[in-house]
């Protein structure tokens, strides 16, 4: 294993547990069975609920403000509708955005969900 790979799986290993402890702490680990949710895996860092923004952190330690507005759909992890008052820090989610015309990123579709082994896997440690 490279010096890259052994640094990726341990940052995203950290994450797998970061988005796990929420779900475990409350029971138990509910998800998506398939494990096929869509779009880009964040843990979300904050939310303005006034300026209706996310500040989301990717596995890689990437940041970005996401927007979200009247036709963002939020679902919670077993795929039913919840309100965009329903996320908070520190939540998992997945997200499907698109760029407006300044180039900001709104949400089109927010789900809650962990990070399982699988996507895990399949997202962040197959290299070609």
């Amino acid at each position: 294993m490279t010096k890259k790979q052994s640094i990726l799986l341990s940052v995203t290993l950290a994450f797998l547990l970061f988005g796990l402890l929420p779900h475990a702490a409350a029971g138990a680990v509910t998800h998506n069975p398939e494990g096929n949710y869509e779009g880009d895996f964040f843990i979300i860092s904050s939310v303005n609920r006034r300026s209706k923004e996310l500040f989301l952190k990717a596995p890689t330690e990437v940041t970005e403000l996401m927007l979200v507005n009247e036709r963002t759909v939020f679902l919670n992890d077993q795929g039913k509708r919840i309100q965009f008052q329903d996320l908070r820090a520190g939540d998992t989610v997945y997200v499907i955005s698109r760029r407006n015309s300044p180039g900001l990123p709104v949400a089109i579709r927010i789900q809650k969900g962990p990070m399982t082994l699988s996507v895990l896997h399949n997202r962040y440690l197959e290299f070609k």
